[in-house]
């Protein structure tokens, strides 16, 4: 693909990168195959290639419009057309500075401002969000059933093994996952403790993915910075590795070097937490599964691997594994490839669209009449369970539990 950037963006580093990124593109289209908002829509605009197409044009000089911006808004970023490009395209990156750019010369109505403003303002402060939570989940009876909908029921956090192991990791404390199901991070860190493994827990907060999600780039940034500081004290005394239970914060902090790389007081320390970032599944292996001893006596699961697991991390496979190593039944799924439509902030921002996701992956998820759907993401989680009677649990939830006898 040909180029002509302007010029307040094409002698930067981000102009360089784009730069490249665009000329790798070849226009084959094998990107618009696997994409779920394309496969919906039908239109060129809504699929990978055609989005490349109006960030080339924006980032040349072309004015965008708000049906650009609909345009862009409308992509899951679930990285499915990076797994599928045979040309390596790092759209990821690609679309993170379109969409900045458009946010810049579009303005957006006062109602989608003061919706984002909201989100950004809420959902990355775990105290704020959690008393939110809990101020809705004790009136949630009350709630006239369309509102109950968005409203979870109050999950309960099992006991944390104490600091014993000469092995130690840490997790990632996140936001919106300890007041939505703080149990997750628990279920780790018993599993771990058998192990011979230590979790602590890191301090922190947010990853800064919701501010990614929200065009927010400086933010993320800001967040970035906040968790290194919290966990590089930890990292100097010999931290094996850091635990990232929701597998859309996983993509994120993997990104810190890419997110600091021009920040001279952070870039090192950023790309070294990056390469300790550790999704729990490379953690534990079916080896250690098998050396647990432990039997799921042919439980039939079905396992919804989330876009950051599969298409974000590469990690495809690697949980499934685990999951038969301990006696479960995987049933099968189709097109297991294809996002749910939680996508981070999307399924609030992009109801219509992600309520069709989300219905046609809990009809493939529960083709087969599973006893539980698992899966790898805060996210998912609560979006397929908002849809389903089945339960939803996180695999390593799964993997204590019959731990636990």
């Amino acid at each position: 693909m040909q180029t002509r950037l302007v010029d307040f963006i094409k002698e930067t580093p981000t102009g360089e990168e784009v730069d490249g990124i665009l000329r790798n593109c070849v226009h084959c289209g094998f990107c618009n195959a696997t994409c779920p908002t394309y496969q919906l829509l039908g239109d060129e605009r809504d699929g990978p290639r055609g989005r490349i197409y109006l960030i080339k044009q924006v980032l040349e000089g072309q004015t965008p419009s708000r049906r650009t911006q609909t345009h862009l808004d409308r992509c899951l970023t679930c990285l499915n057309c990076m797994t599928t490009c045979p040309s390596g395209v790092d759209y990821r990156h690609l679309v993170e500075v379109g969409r900045a750019q458009v946010e810049q010369q579009v303005s957006r109505p006062w109602h989608e401002r003061l919706q984002r403003a909201t989100l950004r303002h809420v959902l990355p402060r775990r105290r704020l969000f959690n008393g939110l939570l809990r101020a809705g989940q004790g009136l949630r009876p009350v709630l006239p059933p369309p509102f109950r909908h968005w409203v979870p029921p109050r999950a309960v956090q099992g006991p944390w093994p104490e600091t014993r192991h000469e092995r130690r990791m840490l997790t990632l404390e996140g936001c919106v996952q300890p007041g939505l199901q703080p149990d997750i991070d628990a279920a780790l860190a018993r599993v771990l403790d058998r192990l011979g493994v230590s979790v602590v827990r890191g301090g922190g907060g947010c990853c800064g993915a919701v501010e990614m999600h929200l065009n927010d780039e400086q933010a993320a940034r800001e967040r970035a910075r906040r968790n290194i500081d919290a966990w590089w004290p930890q990292i100097e005394a010999g931290l094996e590795a850091i635990l990232v239970t929701a597998s859309g914060c996983g993509v994120q902090v993997k990104d810190y070097g890419h997110l600091l790389a021009a920040d001279p007081a952070y870039r090192d320390r950023a790309r070294r937490v990056a390469e300790l970032a550790r999704d729990p599944c490379e953690v534990v292996t079916p080896e250690d599964v098998r050396r647990l001893g432990v039997d799921a006596d042919g439980r039939r699961v079905a396992f919804h691997p989330p876009c950051s697991l599969q298409h974000g991390m590469k990690l495809s496979g690697r949980v499934e594994a685990l999951l038969r190593a301990a006696g479960f039944e995987l049933v099968a799924v189709r097109d297991v490839h294809l996002c749910c439509g939680s996508a981070g902030t999307y399924s609030i921002l992009q109801r219509a669209l992600s309520r069709q996701l989300q219905q046609r992956k809990l009809t493939n998820l529960e083709r087969e009449a599973p006893e539980v759907i698992a899966t790898a993401n805060i996210g998912c989680h609560m979006h397929l369970q908002s849809g389903t009677g089945t339960p939803v649990r996180h695999w390593v939830q799964l993997m204590d539990g019959i731990t636990q006898g």
